[in-house]
C-alpha cells in the first residue's frame, strides 16, 4: 500500500512540474514550439477533404501517411476546404509540412511515405480540373502532389507492384499512381515496396536509431494478412481468395495497411478506414478489427478507423485497445456516426476516461449528435501529439486550420502513458 501511495505521489509531483514548465513555453494563442530531437511530433492535418498524418520520429526521420483529396462537388454533407480552396488539398499539404520543417530546420524530405489504401481521400484521384505534373505522365492530386512538392525517399503500399489484387486495379486514378511511382524510381532513385506484415524493420530510424532503441514501427496488418504477435509470423484473416464469390469479395477499406507505432511507454494504432461491422448479410469475416485489436492491444492513442464511421470501431476492437484519446480525421456530416460515438465513450466496454478530438465538427453533426457533442473536447483544427523524450507523457495540441499560421487554440494533456 505504501508503495502505490509513494508512486502516485511522484506521478502527481512529475505531472505539476511539467504542467508548470508546459505552461511557461506555450500559450494559447501561440504558435507551437518547434520540435526537438527526442520529441516524437505527430500532425494530423486538416484540409476538410481527407486524411493526412505528418510524423517527425524523435531522430528527425519524417513521415507521411496518407493525402486525401476528395474531389466530390461542394455538398453541405461536407467539410469546408481549410484553411480555404484558393490551393488544392495536396497544396496545402505540403506546404504545412514545408512550413513545420522550415521552424526545425531540418531538410525538406520525406523519408517515408505510407499509403494506407487506394482511396481518393487517402490518395488524391484523377479529375478534370487536376494539374498536370512539370516532370512526368501524372496529374497531381493528393498523394502525387505532395510528391511533385517534397522529395520523398520511400513509398510503401499494399500491393506494389502489381496492383492487382484482390482483382486487378486499372482504373484512371491508379494508372496515374502508378505512372508517378515509375517516374520517381527512374528519374529520382525513389524506392517503392509492398507492405510487409509482421515486421518491424521496414518503417526505421534513419537517422540516429542507436539512440532510441526504445521506437518501434510493428507493420499489423494489410490485405488480410494480421500479425499474430509472435516474431514476425502472419495468419491470413480472410478464406482462400477463390472460394469467394465476387459479390463478397474484400473491398479496399478491409485491405489497408495497419501500424502500432511505440515510443517508450507511448502506443498509437492507424488503420485508414478498417471496417469492424460487415453490413447485413455479409460474411463474418469482413470483420478485420476484431482479429487486428487482439493483436495491437492496449494503446495510449488511437485514430479511429473509417473516420468513426457506423460501419468501424466495434465493440472488441475498443475493448482491445482501451485508448486514453480518439483521433477523428473528420470530413463529411456523419462522422463520426453517433452509434460509434457511443462505443468510443462507453465505460461498459472499458473503464476510465477518455477524451476525443476531430479535425472537423460540422454544425449538422453537432445538431443530431446532441448533448453527446461535449464528450468531443477537441472539434475542429491539426491535432498534434507531442510525446516527451523517452515516451513517458504526450500532450496534445489543436492548431487553428483557419490560416497558416499555427497558433495553438487549446492544450490537453499531460498525458500519462501507462
Amino acid at each position: 500500500m505504501k508503495t502505490k501511495f509513494f508512486l502516485l505521489l511522484l506521478i502527481s509531483f512529475v505531472l505539476l512540474c511539467f504542467g508548470e514548465n508546459l505552461d511557461a513555453q506555450i500559450r494559447i494563442g501561440e504558435k507551437l514550439p518547434v520540435w526537438s530531437e527526442g520529441n516524437l511530433d505527430i500532425h494530423h492535418i486538416n484540409t476538410g477533404k481527407g486524411d493526412a498524418t505528418f510524423i517527425i520520429f524523435p531522430d528527425g526521420t519524417t513521415m507521411l501517411i496518407d493525402a486525401g483529396e476528395s474531389h466530390r462537388p461542394p455538398s453541405p454533407r461536407e467539410a469546408v476546404a481549410k484553411p480555404n480552396n484558393s490551393r488544392t488539398p495536396g497544396e496545402w499539404i505540403s506546404r504545412y509540412i514545408s512550413n513545420i520543417l522550415y521552424e526545425t530546420k531540418m531538410e525538406l524530405k520525406l523519408d517515408y511515405i505510407l499509403l494506407t489504401h487506394f482511396h481518393g481521400d487517402h490518395m488524391g484521384g484523377v479529375h478534370s480540373d487536376n494539374k498536370q505534373s512539370q516532370k512526368g505522365n501524372y496529374e497531381l492530386s493528393g498523394i502525387t502532389e505532395v510528391g511533385e512538392n517534397i522529395r520523398f525517399k520511400k513509398i510503401i503500399d499494399r500491393d506494389y507492384p502489381f496492383y492487382n489484387w484482390p482483382s486487378p486495379m486499372n482504373n484512371a486514378t491508379m494508372q496515374n499512381y502508378k505512372n508517378f511511382i515509375e517516374w520517381h524510381i527512374i528519374n529520382k532513385e525513389m524506392q517503392a515496396e509492398k507492405f510487409n506484415v509482421g515486421r518491424n524493420d521496414q518503417i526505421i530510424l534513419v537517422n540516429n536509431p542507436n539512440n532510441y532503441r526504445n521506437f518501434e514501427i510493428r507493420n499489423i496488418a494489410a490485405n488480410g494478412y494480421v500479425w499474430t504477435g509472435v516474431g514476425e509470423n502472419v495468419r491470413n484473416h480472410f478464406p482462400p481468395i477463390e472460394s469467394i464469390d465476387k459479390d463478397d469479395f474484400p473491398d479496399e477499406n478491409m485491405l489497408c495497411t495497419a501500424i502500432r507505432l511505440s515510443y517508450g511507454r507511448f502506443d498509437y494504432f492507424t488503420g485508414g478506414d478498417l471496417l469492424g461491422i460487415p453490413a447485413p448479410g455479409d460474411p463474418v469475416w469482413h470483420d478485420i478489427e476484431t482479429p487486428i485489436g487482439y493483436v495491437v492491444g492496449p494503446v495510449e492513442v488511437n485514430v479511429t478507423n473509417h473516420h468513426a464511421h457506423f460501419n468501424a470501431q466495434n465493440e472488441n476492437f475498443i475493448r482491445s485497445l482501451r485508448p486514453r484519446v480518439h483521433i477523428i480525421q473528420s470530413w463529411v456530416v456523419n462522422h463520426p456516426a453517433p452509434s460509434t460515438l457511443g462505443r468510443l465513450v462507453s465505460s461498459k466496454l472499458y473503464p476510465g476516461p477518455r477524451d476525443i478530438f476531430t479535425t472537423n465538427m460540422m454544425e449538422e453533426t453537432k445538431i443530431f449528435i446532441g448533448t453527446s457533442i461535449e464528450k468531443i473536447i477537441g472539434q475542429q483544427g491539426h491535432i498534434v501529439i507531442r510525446v516527451e523524450p523517452k515516451g513517458e507523457l504526450f500532450n496534445i495540441f489543436m492548431l487553428d486550420d483557419s490560416n497558416e499560421d499555427f497558433k495553438i487554440k487549446s492544450v490537453h494533456g499531460p498525458y500519462v502513458c501507462d
